[in-house]
């Protein structure tokens, strides 16, 4: 592919989040009954997607996504061309669990190359302890979520691309409900004004807007990543730091009683072990 026209703008650093990432759900007679044509060994369905933060439109920089399946799933290696204010996804069933890779394609206007993540399609319970397992075991939907946020960084875009990425944040392509609800795409509670170039967006509390690199404020729903998530993943690292230097602080002094008594030994003490 030919670089766009026009130069890079030097100094020039751009973000945009989104998730990707696989949901499950066991068969089940009521919840989740087997489609007709289904073999008889597939245990669940899964979808594997890539989409924007908040549900928001990303095909304004990314055109396609390719998923590379296990080998043994027919058509198992798939394209999604980018549809405006949808994600990129596949649906399939299954028994087994395995790597997924991604391939993100972006816009002509960017110049830039195809990039890959991969995936680890989960279909059963997981977690670092078994409280974790268990929890997820008892969400109440069945749903096996296995989500990753991802930044997408643009280092000195082309003109062009830039004119894109800066365009002006965008309002959601959801719907705002009379009440102060939220559609898709948006959030809950009282309304906030954002200035797009001339004209003034609406958007609800906890909400983005799209071509921008906001994030919501609160978790919602189907919306697992936030400031509030950040904040406390923050704290979950402040309180393992502080039981880090716990231990640090009595391995050293472990460290020191026992190198004490090997210099006592050496300079022939009589000293006994404690």
């Amino acid at each position: 592919m030919a670089p766009p026209a026009g130069k890079r703008v030097k100094g020039c650093q751009i973000f945009r989040p989104f998730i990707y990432g696989t949901t499950a759900r066991p068969f089940d007679e009521k919840t989740n009954p087997k489609p007709p044509g289904v073999p008889d060994d597939h245990t669940h369905s899964w979808t594997v997607f890539v989409k924007g933060i908040d549900d928001v439109d990303i095909s304004y920089w990314l055109r396609r996504v390719q998923f590379k399946l296990h080998e043994s799933i027919p058509n198992h290696v798939r394209m999604v061309d980018s549809v405006p204010s949808k994600p990129f996804e596949i649906h399939e069933t299954g028994w087994g669990e395995f790597e997924i890779a991604i391939k993100l394609y972006y816009v002509p206007e960017s110049g830039e190359k195809p990039q890959t993540l991969y995936h680890h399609l989960r279909l059963h319970p997981y977690g670092r302890t078994e409280e974790e397992k268990e929890n997820m075991r008892l969400n109440g939907t069945g749903e096996i979520i296995s989500w990753t946020y991802e930044e997408q960084i643009f280092n000195e875009p082309y003109e062009a691309f830039y004119e894109i990425l800066t365009s002006g944040a965008m309002p959601s392509s959801g719907t705002t409900k009379p009440n102060g609800g939220a559609g898709k795409g948006k959030g809950h509670g009282s309304k906030q004004k954002a200035t797009t170039g001339t004209t003034e967006a609406q958007r609800s509390e906890g909400g983005v807007l799209e071509r921008s690199a906001m994030i919501p404020m609160v978790n919602r729903p189907g919306q697992p990543f936030s400031r509030e998530t950040e904040q406390l993943e923050i704290k979950k690292l402040k309180e393992a730091l502080v039981k880090v230097e716990d231990m640090t602080k009595t391995l050293v002094a472990e460290l020191d009683r026992k190198n004490k008594y090997m210099a006592e030994l050496k300079a022939g003490g009589d000293v006994k072990a404690s």
